[in-house]
C-alpha cells in the first residue's frame, strides 16, 4: 500500500491535470500499469513466467502500456499518458522517473543477455522518445521528445534529435523545486550545438555569396563582370 500512496502522490505533484487521488485510481492508465506490472513481476520472480507474462499482457490491452514482467522498476515511476509506452524484459528504470507515451525502452540484439538500457534516477523521457540498446541513462537526464539515444547519456544532460546528441547540461537535478521539465524540455529550450553550428555555417556562406556579388558587379562586363557572372549563371 505504501507503493501505491507513492506513486498516487506523485501523480499529483507531476500532472496539474489531476484533481483528485480518486480520479487517479479510476482514470490514469500509468497507475493502472504499475498495478499490472507489480503483480506480474511478483509472478516472474516465483518463477510463474506464463502467470507474469499474461497478467502483464492484459495490463497493455487494457492500459495500452506495455511493461515486460521481468523489468526492474524503481519507486515513483510516473508514466503520463503512456499509450504505447515499452518497457523492455531487462530494462532498469531508477527512482522518480517519468516517461511519456510513444517511449520505448528497447533492445537491438535478439541474444538471451542484458539487451535493453538501465535508466538512472530523476530522468525523464519525452514523447515518442526511443532509447535503445544496453545503454546507460544518468542520473537527472532529460531525453528530448523523439530523440533516438544509442549510446550512453552522461548525468544531467539533455538529449536531442536523430541520433540523440547531447544539447545541453544542467547543473540543477531534474527533480528539484521548478526544475521539472515536462516531455525532457528544459523551460528555457536546449542549445543544439550542431544545429547552431550548421546555422553559423549558412551565415558566413550568405556573406561570402554576397560578397562575390558585389566583387562581380564591380568588375567591366569584357572582363568578367556583372553581365557575364549573370550569363554564366544563366547557362551554369
Amino acid at each position: 500500500m505504501t507503493r501505491i500512496g507513492e506513486d498516487m502522490r506523485v501523480i499529483m505533484q507531476k500532472d496539474p491535470a489531476a484533481r483528485s487521488y480518486a480520479e487517479i485510481f479510476f482514470c490514469y492508465p500509468g497507475f493502472h500499469a504499475l498495478l499490472y506490472y507489480r503483480l506480474a513481476h511478483a509472478a516472474w520472480n516465483s518463477r510463474l513466467y506464463c502467470l507474469g507474462r499474461f497478467v502483464s499482457h492484459l495490463g497493455r490491452v487494457l492500459t495500452g502500456i506495455e511493461i515486460h514482467p521481468a523489468a526492474k522498476i524503481g519507486r515513483r515511476l510516473f508514466i503520463d499518458h503512456g499509450m504505447g509506452c515499452v518497457v523492455g524484459e531487462t530494462a532498469e528504470v531508477g527512482d522518480d522517473v517519468t516517461l511519456y507515451h510513444g517511449v520505448t525502452l528497447g533492445g537491438v540484439a535478439l541474444t538471451k543477455r542484458k539487451r535493453h538500457p538501465t535508466v538512472g534516477n530523476r530522468v525523464v523521457v519525452g514523447a515518442g522518445a526511443q532509447v535503445l540498446g544496453p545503454i546507460k541513462v544518468g542520473d537527472d537526464a532529460l531525453i528530448g521528445a523523439n530523440a533516438v539515444v544509442l549510446t550512453d547519456v552522461p548525468a544531467g544532460a539533455t538529449m536531442v534529435g536523430v541520433p540523440g546528441r547531447q544539447a545541453t547540461v544542467r547543473t540543477a537535478p531534474a527533480g528539484a523545486a521548478g526544475e521539472f521539465a515536462a516531455y525532457g524540455t528544459p523551460a528555457g529550450g536546449v542549445r543544439d550545438p550542431m544545429l547552431e553550428g550548421m546555422a553559423a555555417e549558412i551565415q558566413a556562406l550568405r556573406a561570402r555569396i554576397a560578397d562575390l556579388q558585389e566583387r562581380a558587379a564591380l568588375l567591366p562586363a569584357e572582363d568578367g563582370g556583372a553581365d557575364r557572372f549573370g550569363a554564366r549563371g544563366e547557362h551554369g
